[in-house]
């Protein structure tokens, strides 16, 4: 029967009535100590009277001292016990004792306030307001206990005609309840601890166990799920102590599939190229992973106090919680630009359990590369229909002018044809670079690499174009290292792009200007400068100075017969060959390339 929990708890329940019997019965004790307290008062006061309505010499003279033999005479008749005595004291201002039943004759006389037997405040109490007083002493360290009672006698107009002063010993009573209450507690305190001890075996059956899963529970609430209870009976507690073993085995089971299946997604979400963003309905950035974050310019430990509306300017408003909660249209898209970068940011609400909107998700996508490809290729058309357009222009109108009869004037006809075999020759260039770039673009150039001398190949460049600037009366140098060193590269390839710089240089540099061509080596790299003091290339247009048609002064380009695509087949050519090309240049002070391919 006690293996229920329910029986254990009913045995504390009687165990908790018997204390609380145990603290009423000492309240009784207390009441019954007041009792016999009272109880002589009432005996003292009955004397009182029993004195006041035997003698008339109290009650009709105003002056006892009158009357004071009398007085003594009644109280010796007055039948009282042993341990009281009786004092009658006058009104006078040192309150003489005038009648006694003491057997010390001697006090007769004496002041009331130089006895040690009587309270000189309570006969004082008792002038001064005329009711009685009553109070307790102890001598011999409480040995011996009083009671003392002052009882003023009033005369018909109300004055104290003086005061009736008793003591009665309560040393029997004291002892006597002293003893009644060392039972009692000596009972009590036995029940007590036989109920502590039973209260602690019973509740030391029931908390143990349930300390020990609360001290297991905690170390789970910290990550140990490596805890078992030990299972001591087959009560409610060793249930509970089963089911927190059963519940830490699926507890244990769950969080590592969920742990599994976060670490995958937090995986996925982390390293995906694109930027998720989720937000509560108060704007609160709850996640976001770290190309988001680097998207949207924005600190780890900034996410806490950035508002995600915070985020965009004036000009991406439409992506704001704001807007979209405002129009209730949750799923979309919009096309944003923060920094010159392009992003097509999705969104989609965040439904709950309850199937409400809880906030939202943003799918940020980089799209920037893709807008400049397609820029790219508009512009691209473009320009190859507004190359081609120029030639084929003037092939059709010399051509109709010669069907039309000039061709009858050979010095016409032969004039006419020249400028046609020259927009042919135009347009054979452009689509030989168009060709080129595209087999550069599919990587369908079959290169020829071989080792290359780098002063060798450069004294050969400038012996080709020697004659070109000396045209222009141009300065052209040539400085290079003693020994460069040698590359493996296809030698027509590298020798085109060298070729290409330099006539851009002799190009766009006016008569008596100065070209130095240049070579030196550093570790594993060789670089081949070509520098010149021509017009220069403004600062905004070194950025697309490799882009396909792209001319920094269109007109002249054109009269100088250039394609706008030598430089961006320069560019891959170098590329191709693990190298690089950079452009420094300043506006009407020169031009300097560096072209870096790796040494054998």
């Amino acid at each position: 029967m006690f293996k229920s929990i329910r029986w254990k708890f009913i045995l504390v329940y009687f165990l908790l009535v018997f204390i609380a019997m145990v603290i009423v019965m000492a309240f009784i004790i207390r009441k019954f100590e007041d009792h016999h307290l009272n109880q002589a008062t009432r005996t003292m006061e009955a004397r009182v009277r029993n004195l006041v309505n035997m003698s008339n010499n109290i009650t009709k003279n105003d002056d006892w001292n009158l009357v004071k033999e009398e007085i003594q005479t009644d109280v010796k008749q007055l039948p009282v016990y042993a341990t009281e005595i009786i004092y009658i004291i006058d009104n006078s201002s040192i309150a003489s004792i005038i009648a006694s039943n003491s057997s010390n004759t001697k006090i007769i006389g004496q002041s009331a306030f130089n006895l040690s037997q009587i309270q000189a405040e309570l006969v004082i109490d008792a002038k001064k307001y005329g009711e009685k007083r009553e109070g307790y002493s102890s001598i011999d360290n409480g040995a011996s206990r009083a009671k003392h009672l002052a009882y003023p006698i009033l005369s018909d107009n109300g004055n104290v005609k003086g005061i009736i002063y008793l003591t009665s010993d309560m040393t029997d009573m004291y002892n006597t309840l002293e003893e009644s209450k060392a039972i009692l507690i000596k009972a009590t305190v036995l029940a007590l601890v036989i109920t502590v001890l039973i209260g602690f075996l019973i509740a030391r059956s029931i908390t143990e166990p349930i300390n020990d899963v609360t001290k297991k529970a905690e170390r789970m609430a910290k990550g140990d799920f490596n805890q078992v209870v030990e299972v001591k009976s087959d009560d409610e507690i060793g249930q509970l102590a089963s089911m927190f073993n059963y519940l830490t085995l699926k507890l244990k089971s769950t969080l590592a599939e969920v742990n599994k299946e976060k670490s995958k997604l937090d995986t996925i979400i982390t390293h995906m190229a694109d930027g998720v963003m989720a937000v509560s309905l108060n704007g609160e950035i709850i996640h976001a992973n770290p190309v988001a974050l680097d998207m949207l310019k924005i600190e780890p430990e900034e996410l806490s106090e950035i508002r995600y509306d915070e985020i965009f300017d004036e000009s991406n408003k439409r992506i704001t919680l704001a807007r979209i909660a405002s129009e209730e249209k949750w799923r979309g898209n919009e096309i944003i630009e923060i920094d010159s970068k392009v992003y097509n940011a999705e969104y989609a609400p965040l439904i709950d359990e309850n199937f409400n909107i809880g906030g939202m998700i943003i799918v940020f996508q980089d799209i920037t590369k893709q807008q400049k490809l397609e820029n790219m290729r508009k512009e691209f058309v473009a320009n190859v229909s507004h190359e081609l357009k120029t030639p084929i222009t003037t092939i059709k109108s010399y051509t109709e002018t010669l069907m039309d009869g000039a061709i009858e004037d050979r010095d016409i006809s032969m004039s006419f044809l020249s400028v046609i075999d020259s927009e042919c020759d135009r347009m054979a260039r452009i689509v030989r670079d168009l060709l080129q770039l595209s087999d550069l673009d599919y990587k369908q150039t079959k290169w020829n690499k071989k080792s290359i001398n780098i002063n060798e190949l450069l004294k050969n460049i400038y012996l080709k174009i020697k004659i070109a600037a000396e045209e222009k009366n141009q300065k052209i140098e040539l400085s290079i290292e003693e020994n460069t060193g040698e590359i493996i590269a296809d030698k027509d390839g590298v020798e085109q792009v060298i070729l290409n710089i330099i006539t851009n240089a002799i190009k766009y540099t006016p008569n008596n200007g100065a070209i130095e061509i240049g070579a030196s080596s550093d570790n594993d790299k060789a670089t081949i400068t070509v520098r010149d003091n021509g017009i220069g290339i403004p600062k905004e247009d070194i950025s697309r100075i490799f882009e396909r048609f792209y001319r920094v002064d269109k007109a002249r380009s054109r009269e100088m017969g250039g394609t706008g695509l030598g430089l961006s087949i320069a560019k891959q050519i170098i590329e191709a060959h693990n190298g690089e090309i950079r452009i420094n240049s300043e506006y009407n002070v020169g031009t300097t390339v560096d072209i870096i391919l790796p040494l054998k």
